[in-house]
């Protein structure tokens, strides 16, 4: 058996190797598919993971485009020879796909496909995908065909190979699925840890709040000096809970931000804002390289703060956000044609809009932040932080 230059056990090594390399699902099943279709020299690859409403969750493909995918539209339903995997657990290994009782066509934009051979992949008894390949290709140097289009089909011996590599493809994505669902629940054990830090420390203010508010009441008509000075103490405890609240919800590092990247998670949140807000917000990045994990928390916070206020606060009709490289660093810009402010009034303005934990978390990371405001001329927050 061969199968071109990257064949026999390097081959088999070499995919098995590349599919134990990640722990994404989504990595883990574009790798099986792209290995399998190399490694079997086959024109189209694909590998679905069965949903339990007679669909699929995931269905990826390899040799067919970007452009041609998207031209065919919604995925699959478990139907024809697909489902017939799934429902008998068994391997499908056919000369023309197209002309098994079982067939029920393809989308218009679908490419034409013959010789086919797939096969469940199994955890145990469970069904967790399947997995197919269509059009064998002929191997450079290898005799005639019988067929006329110059494919030989599939043979015994691919069938044994892409069984094995199944086997492995059921490890490899089961320890995926569990990687992703003990990621989760150390996430829900923060959130725990969270709720319980929350009760404890803002409760305890809240609490205290309220018996200085019952005191002020008391004293608001036999002594109003008094009365002045506790509702004072009650504005202080209110600021206290509310930075033990921020502080305590800005903890966690956003998933997001560990599963895409700095860029990509904030071009997604700030689509969101730019759909929930009637000013138009916009994002637009060049050139930036992934940063260390407390850069990039930093500066992600640092812009939800910047446009927390210039969607809450400034009125404006405009926000714009930018991140560029810098060096081995990068700075981020977000500008409003808001209503601006007098930056050197900081002590009412630059706690009321969190300027100062913004500069906080900048120079936490080695990194500096500018604000430029005027009243009347909006306002442009700049924070740059170093890189690695």
């Amino acid at each position: 058996m061969s199968h071109g230059p990257r064949s026999g056990l390097y081959a088999v090594s070499s995919a098995l190797l590349a599919m134990s390399r990640h722990l994404e699902v989504r990595d883990v099943l574009k790798t099986i598919v792209a290995s399998a279709r190399e490694l079997l020299d086959a024109q189209y690859a694909a590998l679905g993971v069965p949903d339990d409403h007679g669909g699929f969750a995931q269905f990826v493909v390899d040799g067919v485009s970007d452009a041609q995918w998207k031209a065919i539209g919604p995925l699959p339903r478990q139907h024809g020879i697909l489902a017939a995997m799934l429902r008998e657990a068994r391997p499908e290994r056919l000369a023309d796909v197209r002309k098994d009782p079982r067939f029920e066509g393809w989308p218009a934009a679908h490419p034409d496909m013959s010789d086919f051979l797939g096969l469940p992949i199994r955890d145990g008894d469970e069904i967790i995908g399947a997995l197919f390949l269509a059009n064998k290709l002929r191997p450079e140097g290898a005799g005639p065909c019988a067929e006329e289009d110059g494919r030989c089909g599939f043979t015994e011996d691919d069938e044994e190979l892409l069984t094995i590599l199944a086997q492995h493809a059921a490890i490899a994505l089961t320890n995926a699925r569990l990687y992703e669902r003990s990621r989760e629940l150390t996430i829900a054990e923060e959130r725990s840890r969270l709720a319980h830090e929350l009760h404890d420390a803002v409760s305890q203010k809240l609490f205290s709040l309220r018996l200085t508010a019952q005191a002020a009441a008391t004293l608001v008509d036999r002594d109003p000096s008094r009365a002045k000075g506790e509702l004072q103490h009650v504005a202080a405890l209110a600021a206290e809970a509310t930075e033990e609240l921020r502080a305590a919800v800005v903890e966690l590092r956003p998933a997001a931000l560990d599963e895409d990247g700095l860029v990509a998670t904030l071009r997604t949140q700030i689509q969101v804002l730019d759909r929930a807000h009637s000013a138009r917000v916009t994002f637009s990045s060049h050139g930036v390289r992934a940063l260390p994990a407390s850069q990039e928390e930093a500066v992600l916070r640092v812009s939800q703060e910047a446009l927390h206020n210039a969607l809450r606060h400034s009125g404006a009709a405009h926000v714009d956000v930018t991140l560029d490289r810098r060096g081995p660093g990068a700075v981020l810009h977000v500008r409003d044609d808001g209503g601006g402010f007098d930056p050197t009034a900081i002590r009412s303005a630059g706690r009321h809009l969190g300027l100062v934990s913004m500069r906080d978390r900048a120079s936490g990371v080695g990194g500096t932040l500018t604000v430029e405001s005027a009243p009347g001329k909006g306002t442009v927050i700049e924070m740059e932080v170093p890189g690695g």
